[in-house]
């Protein structure tokens, strides 16, 4: 089958940091399903993993991509939730080969079928987006849709990516008071478009700015941008008992004692591939959550998020999107449809 992968570590300016080869068709197991990729996803964790690569040549490429919507063409032995037809969206594994191919294998739990009132394009910017922003605000951070959580403010940080994308028209359904952050005329009009209560500028000291909205402290904080770079001022601005999610890894030791400590704050870490890359016995978890978000699109309460479709699986495609992700210029998700018109 056509795959692009990387084979090692080259800037994106290279025009052989992606590359097409021919790679064997996955073998279906007996817990997956074997998909025909119709379309995938872009984010940031393709341009981290072919980055951690290394300079030395590895013997096959490393298949990147970890977000798809496609057609399932088999099913293992074990699995019973689907059959070959079944149009479905996932966002795989990170410890297995990638959807920038033209088939793969997903274990069944972490997939679903996906939303009918969407394209394979459409579908395919939401998987890895959705589950993430659903496990950071509701399993993480205890978010539920009570009467105590009714207009509620979450400051969220770095609104207009793809977390924040999928997080933001999250919090409202959830009834929260949504302040975003974003600096760009166009970010900031996608988290107003996206249901963004208030939109301020990252790149501005954040207190003074929520004041001006008489919001003194936040329930809650998710932060998905820069984890130290924000760090102080989210230990001013969360409320006692408050929780702060994270998604990226710090690069320094960062200081959790007082006011932290005094405040009982709650700080939890998200990473979307924690339940397939350790076989956690929970793993279809991620599957219901992508069949509530396919829910929430047919009643059309969440929103498209893809704000640019390229059109076939090619290296300059891909090498096109990393380039975007890597300079912070792409808002929303990038996807590529993958099967020819």
């Amino acid at each position: 089958m056509k795959a692009i992968g990387a084979n090692k570590f080259l800037p994106v300016t290279d025009p052989g940091c992606l590359i097409e080869f021919k790679a064997s068709k996955p073998k279906c197991g007996p817990d997956d399903i074997l998909v025909e990729v119709a379309a995938i996803g872009v984010n940031p964790v393709d341009t981290k993993i072919r980055a951690s690569l290394g300079k030395k040549p590895i013997k096959a490429p490393r298949i990147l991509g970890w977000d798809a919507a496609g057609t399932v063409v088999k099913v293992g032995r074990k699995v019973n939730t689907f059959v070959a037809g079944d149009k479905v969206f996932y966002a795989g594994d990170v410890t297995r080969p990638g959807s920038n191919a033209e088939f793969q294998a997903v274990d069944a739990r972490i997939a679903a079928r996906m939303p009918s009132n969407l394209n394979f394009a459409e579908a395919a910017a939401l998987p890895l987006v959705g589950i993430t922003a659903w496990e950071l605000l509701i399993e993480r951070m205890i978010v539920q849709p009570t009467e105590e959580v009714i207009n509620q403010p979450i400051l969220i940080i770095n609104g207009a990516g793809g977390v924040g994308s999928a997080m933001i028209p999250l919090a409202k359904l959830l009834g929260l008071r949504v302040v975003a952050t974003a600096s760009r005329k166009e970010t900031i009009n996608w988290c107003s478009a996206l249901g963004a209560d208030h939109v301020i500028n990252h790149h501005k000291a954040l207190a003074p700015q929520t004041q001006k909205l008489g919001i003194e402290e936040f329930t809650y904080i998710a932060n998905l941008y820069d984890t130290d770079g924000y760090w102080d001022q989210m230990c001013e601005l969360i409320a006692p008992l408050g929780s702060i999610g994270c998604v990226v890894e710090p690069q320094s030791k960062l200081a959790i004692g007082d006011p932290l400590k005094a405040k009982c704050v709650r700080i939890c870490w998200e990473f979307m591939f924690a339940r397939s890359k350790f076989q956690t016995p929970d793993m279809q978890q991620q599957g219901f959550i992508l069949s509530e978000i396919a829910k929430y699109c047919e009643q059309g309460a969440f929103p498209k998020l893809h704000t640019r479709i390229l059109h076939g699986l090619t290296p300059t495609n891909l090498i096109e999107a990393h380039a975007a992700l890597e300079a912070s210029k792409a808002h929303g998700k990038w996807v590529i449809d993958t099967l020819p018109e």
